[in-house]
């Protein structure tokens, strides 16, 4: 996918190779509803590990697709997210409307069970099908586009970032990226990064 989208003639293709890829990373997730029970969702089985799997299976879900919510649309498309249009944050009972990087593990677990599943994977769901409708729409030379101060301003009066030092460094991550440093990440690493730990926390043993 990354040498595809480097020239013209292939970055549609690269395009349908990323959604191959993707596509197989969301069944992992779709496959977790049949195989745990909910409350498996917001346990913390590595409690004490340095990585992404000492966190809940709620909360990388969450993770995952306010991250790519919040890239797609206040930053590349500048238009409203999935989560405000539809009022998700009401529909997954959530405390907050953050990526959650600012949370700490104590935090991460309640958090996680307060969440309403079935309305996270719905949202998670329609964020996906949103984010490569855009990707679709891309065209070749709109992958050297860069935010604007506009758009980094607007990034940060949403609150969708918190100011707390663990998540605001993402504001900045995201704003010194074009396009195609972001359909690099968080459109396809991270999801690699957070499915994999996700597969790690529901077989801890």
């Amino acid at each position: 996918m990354q040498k595809e989208i480097n020239s013209k003639e292939n970055f549609k293709s690269g395009i349908e190779t990323l959604f191959f890829l993707r596509n197989i990373l969301f069944q992992q997730l779709t496959d977790l509803r049949n195989n745990i029970s909910p409350e498996d969702y917001s346990k913390i089985p590595f409690k004490n590990a340095k990585g992404y799997h000492n966190k809940t299976i709620a909360y990388s879900i969450w993770h995952i697709f306010r991250i790519e919510d919040i890239v797609a649309h206040t930053i590349i498309n500048n238009d409203e997210q999935v989560f405000f249009a539809e009022n998700f944050q009401e529909k997954i009972n959530s405390p907050i409307i953050t990526t959650g990087n600012e949370l700490t593990q104590d935090e991460v677990e309640n958090f996680s069970k307060k969440l309403n599943i079935t309305e996270l994977y719905s949202y998670a769901q329609k964020v996906k099908n949103s984010t490569e409708e855009l990707l679709c729409n891309l065209e070749y030379a709109d992958l050297k586009r860069k935010p604007s101060p506009q758009i980094r301003e607007n990034l940060i009066n949403s609150k969708c970032v918190s100011n707390n030092e663990n998540a605001f460094w993402l504001v900045d991550y995201w704003c010194n990226k074009d396009v195609k440093g972001l359909i690099k990440m968080p459109f396809s690493r991270h999801h690699i990064m957070h499915i994999e730990a996700i597969l790690r926390i529901k077989n801890p043993s």
